[in-house]
């Protein structure tokens, strides 16, 4: 009997293909997430950072000083904010891009599967049937030679 093949496996191939690059882009876009995400957290530093800077000073200046620093910090926050969401809305549509690949490979595999298995049943009924007829040959000619 010929070698197992599966009729479909430049289809799977393509569809591993198309799900590993999917699998690339949600890594990136969950990179760009981690990034912004990192920022937020300098600017949580910062704030902490000039807090810390101006406790116990009652110098005017240092409360306006701060006060530039705040707003500029509070801008830069709201900036990297609406970053955030647009890369968590990327990042989610790569995720259901990735989930249909998913989908699409795995249902290819099951079907690879099936036939994988009624391919070895075949085999092994043919086997069979070979093993029985070199039996029944076998015990022919054993009863011959008596």
């Amino acid at each position: 009997m010929k070698k197992f093949s599966f009729e479909l496996e430049q289809i799977l191939e393509l569809r591993n293909f198309e799900k590993q690059e999917a699998e690339l882009e949600l890594g990136k876009a969950l990179a760009v997430e981690n990034e912004i995400q990192e920022c937020l957290n300098a600017i949580a530093m910062k704030y902490a950072s000039l807090k810390q800077s101006m406790k116990g000073s009652l110098d005017f200046n240092d409360f306006m000083s701060l006060n530039r620093h705040n707003q500029l910090l509070d801008s830069q926050k709201e900036d990297y904010l609406n970053q955030l969401s647009q890369a968590k809305l990327v990042t989610e549509q790569k995720r259901k891009i990735l989930q249909e690949c998913l989908k699409k490979t795995e249902t290819l595999e099951k079907l690879k599967e099936a036939k994988k298995e009624e391919y070895k049943k075949a085999v092994e009924a043919e086997d069979s049937k070979y093993l029985e007829e070199l039996s029944t040959i076998h015990s022919n000619s054993s009863n011959l030679e008596i």
